[in-house]
């Protein structure tokens, strides 16, 4: 693979900056290190001599790869055949699967979020589901590329899954048709009262320029008049770096967007508003910002971005707590090495890492059943094994204030369905922005 074409993967990287590795760029290995080298070798030649079947040098040069990366944090990587090509497919845009967003813990496959509207996401998968068997076989243990690769297939065919969810006493099975998932990264629809409800399902190419194109045509159909804005970034696990910044310039006209900061020359760089796009677009007329569990990295960048300036009121639930950058350093023509380089930080020098965005006012999602079971359970970058550690040491109390009970928040799943209510956290936004606009204003004065 080209690098060229690697770059172009990059785009769908959580956060992730292309670095060309040159020879004046590698450190040098520390000469203490030889014996530790000599340690490895010793194991290579005590395997090959001895072990019960032969191993190939592939096998075993991989293996040793990914236990050095997998030593350092959960989002290091060595990329290579297969998982170049899952990164290609994606930033292509469309693919035949479930449309599941998964990570691999502790040998079991876990979901971070079904995209929105996906075969997984009209079938009832939900973020924190573990997924146990594929078609009655047993996947813990499995290759995580492995057990991604037997949820792909043609479209139409089906395949059933067989799904722990925290909260329940027994798994349960469900089936999926595999469909052609078309990443839509951005959908919107105006809602009553003139509020534009954006919704930014991951940062790929041009997310930036797709919102732009979306308020213009809430404008259209508001006849020019709208009165607040919702931005949906809820199980929005990330994407490119430079996305997040053009999203977040959309609605800056002044001062800082994010930081990173890093241990090597050239990997500590700020991000200023009016670099992408010139004024507020939406000047003077209320946002509110939806995050939950699910909102990651450059969801959190957008998130903490508008918070830091008061442009918005952040909503929802404590994000992810990704607040790390990943380097793609390509290694030759076909394979790569995605290292965590830096960590990023909000316009007031909040470090996102662990303790992710909390929002200005915490909405829990009442409209969902297992909410109360679902909360004990829930994952974020803090419960991954080998995570980065916040530079503050904050105390994990101080990470789990947002699941302190709120007198305000207390119908039940049940008790909204019969309202007609089936997302409580964006009938909360939009009730918040009806009562705030100008519009509403006017009329309680007459």
């Amino acid at each position: 693979m080209k690098i060229a074409e690697l770059a172009r993967s990059a785009a769908l990287v959580t956060a992730v900056a292309l670095i060309p590795a040159t020879t004046a760029g590698l450190a040098q290995v520390d000469g203490k290190a030889g014996p530790e080298f000599g340690k490895l070798f010793a194991v290579y030649q005590r395997i090959k001599a001895s072990y019960v079947e032969p191993v190939s040098d592939d096998v075993l040069i991989n293996g040793a790869i990914d236990g050095m990366l997998a030593a350092l944090d959960p989002h290091s990587a060595y990329l290579d055949g297969s998982d170049l090509q899952r990164l290609e497919t994606m930033i292509d845009g469309n693919y035949s699967g479930l449309g599941l967003s998964v990570v691999s813990e502790d040998g079991a496959v876990k979901v971070i979020s079904p995209f929105r509207g996906s075969p997984a996401d009209q079938m009832g998968v939900k973020a924190g589901d573990y997924i146990t068997h594929l078609d009655g076989e047993l996947i813990y243990g499995l290759e995580l590329d492995e057990a991604v690769a037997r949820m792909r297939g043609k479209a139409g065919t089906a395949i059933k899954l067989t799904i722990f969810r925290p909260g329940r006493e027994e798994p349960f099975d469900v089936s999926v048709t595999r469909g052609v998932i078309e990443l839509e990264p951005v959908t919107w629809e105006l809602e009553d009262g003139r509020i534009g409800h954006i919704m930014v399902n991951e940062f790929s190419r041009d997310v930036g320029a797709d919102v732009y194109g979306a308020w213009k045509d809430l404008q259209k159909q508001a006849a020019g008049r709208l009165n607040g804005l919702v931005l949906d970034l809820r199980s929005n696990p990330g994407g490119s770096l430079d996305e997040a910044v053009a999203l977040s310039d959309l609605f800056l006209s002044q001062g800082q967007i994010v930081s990173q900061r890093g241990r090597a020359r050239g990997e500590s760089i700020s991000y200023d508003a009016e670099t992408v796009f010139r004024g507020d677009i939406a000047e003077g007329i209320p946002i509110v910002v939806l995050i939950d569990a699910g909102s990651a990295s450059a969801s959190e960048i957008v998130a903490g971005a508008l918070q830091d300036h008061r442009r918005a009121v952040v909503m929802g639930e404590r994000s992810f707590g990704k607040g790390s950058v990943q380097s793609l350093l390509p290694l030759g023509r076909e394979a790569a090495l995605k290292l965590t380089t830096a960590r990023y930080y909000t316009p007031k020098g909040h470090s996102v890492q662990e303790g992710g965005i909390n929002p200005d006012i915490t909405v829990p999602q009442l409209s969902d059943p297992d909410l109360a079971k679902r909360n004990k359970f829930i994952m974020r970058e803090s419960d991954l094994r080998g995570h980065l550690i916040n530079e503050l040491g904050l105390k994990d109390e101080d990470l789990e204030s947002d699941k302190r009970a709120d007198p305000r928040f207390q119908q039940t799943a049940a008790e909204l369905e019969e309202q007609g209510i089936k997302d409580f956290q964006l009938h909360y936004a939009l009730q918040t922005l009806r009562r705030t606009s100008p519009s509403s204003v006017a009329v309680r004065k007459k």
